[in-house]
């Protein structure tokens, strides 16, 4: 007969996946709030602890969210739902009214084995030879800040960044491609979430594609002015969310082999923050720098 965990037991279970301690310093991460000896039979993974997923959390009667970003990942004095950050204050309030602990896997999930990367890697078709930046701490060299993969078949870029927007989910904001759309792409990098921190790792692995988050104009540029491999920028979102997915099968199979009376869902909110784009004429080289 199947049994029903209590928060205590499942938070060890993600421990193990994701221990705390592999977390950057400056990062939050481990538990917010939640009783550890409540019973847990509904947990929903999501990337942002926002309003919309805990509504989500609530409405599904979830004991447990688990996201990807932190709630407060600088210090507070107060959880008021009052004031600059009355949002936050807000989502713990319904949390704890609602009897939802809620849990954050960030760091720590980035540099797992499998982790935010071998998600992303997967879900652009991907085979992975290796971590971007390996751990130095794991003697089997799979864990690490972002993946290497290979593409079974040669691509085009144009044809990969188009691979790679089908496989990601959808956001209001597409896709981003710099470099030579006929160029053959056969190694890839990616890194989930923001990866622009990562450029001399990415141009020592000598890939053909880096696909990442958050690009901005000054180091795109100049990484490309330097020969470096093209680059594909997705919404920060859509390379994380992958994960979610990832983890919940994770924590499914912890829960069969404990027998478990667990479910485990994936929130499908888009919480991106950017609702919108405009697409705008590119001006000819003749035409001058726009008005």
């Amino acid at each position: 007969m199947a049994s029903t965990p209590v928060l205590a037991d499942v938070i060890s279970a993600l421990d193990a996946l994701w221990p705390r301690e592999r977390a950057e310093a400056w990062d939050a991460v481990g538990l917010v709030c939640g009783d550890p000896a409540a019973t847990v039979r509904r947990v929903l993974f999501a990337v942002d602890p926002v309003q919309p997923v805990v509504d989500e959390a609530v409405r599904i009667g979830a004991d447990l969210l688990v996201t990807h970003h932190p709630l407060y990942l600088r210090g507070t004095t107060t959880v008021a739902p009052e004031g600059p950050a009355a949002f936050k204050g807000r989502v713990v309030h319904d949390l704890i009214r609602a009897g939802v602990a809620l849990h954050v896997a960030h760091t720590n999930a980035d540099r797992a084995d499998p982790g935010v990367s071998d998600a992303l890697a997967a879900a652009v078709g991907l085979r992975i030879t290796g971590p971007l930046v390996p751990d130095p701490d794991d003697p089997a060299g799979r864990r690490g800040l972002g993946r290497i993969g290979e593409l079974d078949v040669p691509l085009t870029l144009a044809e990969f960044a188009d691979l790679a927007a089908r496989g990601l989910p959808e956001t209001a904001v597409p896709l981003r491609v710099a470099g030579d759309p006929q160029a053959t792409v056969r190694t890839v990098a990616v890194c989930g979430g923001s990866g622009d921190s990562l450029f001399a790792e990415v141009r020592a692995a000598g890939v053909d594609v880096f696909l990442t988050a958050d690009l901005r104009h000054h180091p795109a540029s100049e990484a490309r002015l330097a020969g470096g491999p093209a680059l594909i920028d997705a919404a920060h979102w859509a390379t994380e969310w992958p994960w979610c997915e990832q983890a919940a099968a994770q924590l499914d199979a912890i829960s069969d082999r404990h027998g478990w009376a667990l479910r485990t869902h994936v929130s499908d909110a888009v919480t991106d923050p950017w609702t919108a784009h405009t697409s705008l004429p590119v001006p000819s080289s003749s035409s001058g720098a726009p008005r």
